[in-house]
């Protein structure tokens, strides 16, 4: 497959599957947030906010977006009730998934 018909196939699968990722900024605070929770070490709002992804003002509205839209998770910490735990949510994470997968074959084809 040529490149940029690879491209225009993760951009169609990304418009129809990501409608919620409206900047770079959200795709950074999704990465950060399950990258994270896949090596088991959680995120929480304060470490997120100082991994300077955008302005703390920036990332806490979109964190907020992510969380209504129930992209994000946020729990108590068990150890700390002052702050909260980020995940990806179990369905989003299967979306991710998928969304991997489409990556993967097209950097494979390209």
């Amino acid at each position: 497959m040529k490149l940029f018909a690879a491209l225009k196939k993760i951009r169609e699968f990304e418009k129809q599957e990501l409608p919620f990722i409206k900047s770079i900024i959200d795709f950074d605070i999704i990465i950060a947030i399950g990258y994270a929770q896949e090596i088991d070490k959680p995120l929480t709002p304060k470490p997120l906010f100082l991994l300077k992804i955008g302005s703390a003002t920036t990332v806490r509205r979109r964190l907020a977006k992510l969380t209504e839209l129930g992209i994000v998770k946020r729990r108590t910490d068990a150890n700390d009730r002052r702050s909260d735990i980020l995940t990806i949510s179990p369905s989003s994470l299967k979306l991710f998934g998928r969304y991997g997968g489409v990556l993967a074959c097209m950097s494979e084809l390209a």
